[in-house]
């Protein structure tokens, strides 16, 4: 099965399946000399681990990290650092009743059409467990691009939305409420929408703003491996994304080339920007900031009609433990994906051109 690597110099390759044994992962790429802060790594876990409040999955994960090459005496050592974490409370049995089901808008039928065969538990390799390797490595990146500021957070949920800029909020606030939403006020709304929407055995979608502050100039590579592409492939590569949008995104086809150029200061910076600290695929030292939407998470507790194997229409309903909506904890997959593009690009960077003394 291919596509299980993500970069080009810090590397990550994950393994394992939503209710096998575990899942983990290995980092190649991260140089040596890097003193590892075990809590933070331990920390960015507790966010996208479930069960952590009452409108997310309650699957009980500890989502431990276990270390078992790379670093030594708390230091990365230059050699590949392997991981990985442990399964502890899978309950297989609540997808007995899809072993030959294929669930709609889920990869059920997808898998099994490529493969010939699939793991029917929880959605084997397609599950959105696998993000748990994601967020492990994606703390490592983040401890490699010291003095970059990344902050996601929930703008949206089904039709309630922040309308305030980024700018304009307390990014303080966001762990004080379980949406992780920005605008407290806003949370609260969407916390109950979530509630209700979970009585009705029913899911609703929304979407993530990313802000990354203090990227140094000159991030990206030119012509097919630009920064924002590479942020776009990290984010549509999450499971239930089906957006992305950068900058003034859609909303800047509404502009004219006059309205909408960033004009620079003697200093280099630029009075606006629109264009998301991208331009020609190379951070210019701005805000980076894009949004990413999520859809409705498939799973429902109500009856659908479906097909089996063999082609037979067949009525099923959801069974388990399933998030109403995904997004409270998708905001640290989303960082630490931004994170691992940035280091990626980060060390790329070092070799793009000879310094003359």
């Amino acid at each position: 099965m291919a596509g299980n690597s993500f970069g080009t110099v810090f590397k990550l390759t994950t393994f394992g399946e939503s209710h096998g044994e575990a899942l983990g992962g290995i980092i190649d790429g991260c140089p040596a000399g890097l003193t590892i802060d075990f809590k933070a790594i331990e920390a960015e876990m507790q966010r996208r681990k479930p069960g952590q409040s009452n409108i997310v999955t309650q699957r009980k994960e500890p989502d431990t990290v276990k270390f078992l090459s790379g670093i030594f005496e708390g230091v990365s050592t230059g050699s590949p650092i392997g991981f990985v974490i442990e399964n502890t409370n899978q309950k297989s049995k609540d997808y007995s009743h899809i072993k030959d089901t294929y669930r709609p808008s889920h990869a059920d039928y997808t898998y099994d059409q490529k493969y010939g065969v699939r793991d029917y538990r929880g959605g084997g390799r397609s599950s959105a467990r696998e993000t748990a390797c994601r967020v492990a490595a994606g703390a490592i990146a983040k401890q490699l691009l010291k003095g970059v500021k990344i902050t996601a957070y929930v703008s949206s949920v089904g039709s309630l939305e922040v309308q305030k800029p980024y700018q304009e909020l307390d990014f303080s606030t966001i762990e004080n409420n379980p949406v992780r939403c920005a605008d407290p006020d806003v949370a609260i709304q969407m916390e109950s929408l979530i509630k209700e929407i979970r009585k009705q055995g029913d899911t609703v979608g929304g979407s993530i703003s990313c802000v990354i502050q203090h990227v140094p100039v000159g991030l990206g590579e030119p012509v097919f491996d630009k920064l924002h592409a590479q942020l776009g492939k990290a984010m549509l590569s999450i499971n239930a994304v089906k957006g992305f949008e950068y900058g003034s995104g859609f909303a800047g086809t509404r502009l004219k080339g006059s309205e909408h150029n960033d004009l620079f200061n003697s200093d280099g910076t630029t009075k606006t920007n629109y264009s998301g600290g991208v331009q020609g695929g190379i951070s210019n030292g701005a805000d980076i900031y894009f949004n990413v939407a999520f859809k409705p998470v498939a799973t429902i507790m109500q009856k659908q009609d479906t097909i089996d194997s063999k082609g037979n229409q067949v009525e099923m309903e959801g069974k388990g433990r399933h998030d109403p909506c995904v997004v409270p904890r998708a905001v640290p997959i989303v960082e630490a994906m931004a994170a691992l593009v940035l280091a990626d690009f980060y060390l790329l960077n070092k070799v793009s051109k000879i310094e003359h003394t």
